[in-house]
């Protein structure tokens, strides 16, 4: 099973930004967590991260061919995006939208997520555990659903 890790915008910047909502690992440092944990949910991971909404839209698009599920942490891409939830539409694959923080004690124009009813499941608020959550769910999703 392959599963791809999307991380949106300002993601790069995890370990330096708002550590009380993310935490203090880097995203490289996450991302070597995240695929230690993948070898014990016996799967094989990608990840990937933009800034850019049409990257990460064409990275969704390409997912297809490659991928059996998406994690995706959309960053603030999640409340506004229509061309990102049009891509998890057209791509037709499971995905699990993810966040670090709980996006609904925040600020009241983060409660909104466009993304989340194309989407298998959410998940927010564990920090980096928020992508292992995200990941086991979608894993044991994709194993229900063969």
């Amino acid at each position: 099973m392959r599963i791809l890790i999307i991380n949106g915008v300002n993601l790069n910047m995890l370990g330096y930004r708002e550590p009380k909502y993310y935490g203090t690992l880097t995203l490289k440092e996450l991302e070597k967590e995240l695929h230690a944990y993948s070898f014990s949910l016996g799967i094989d991971i990608e990840t990937f991260q933009s800034n850019i909404e049409g990257e990460i839209v064409e990275r969704i698009q390409s997912a297809r061919e490659h991928f059996d599920g998406i994690v995706l942490n959309a960053g603030a891409y999640t409340h506004t995006s229509i061309a990102i939830r049009d891509a998890i539409t057209s791509a037709a694959m499971p995905t699990v939208e993810i966040h670090m923080s709980n996006i609904y004690d925040r600020e009241e124009f983060r409660h909104n997520s466009v993304i989340a009813p194309v989407c298998i499941g959410q998940i927010c608020g564990f920090k980096a555990d928020s992508y292992k959550l995200g990941l086991k769910g979608l894993v044991n999703y994709i194993s229900e659903n063969l």
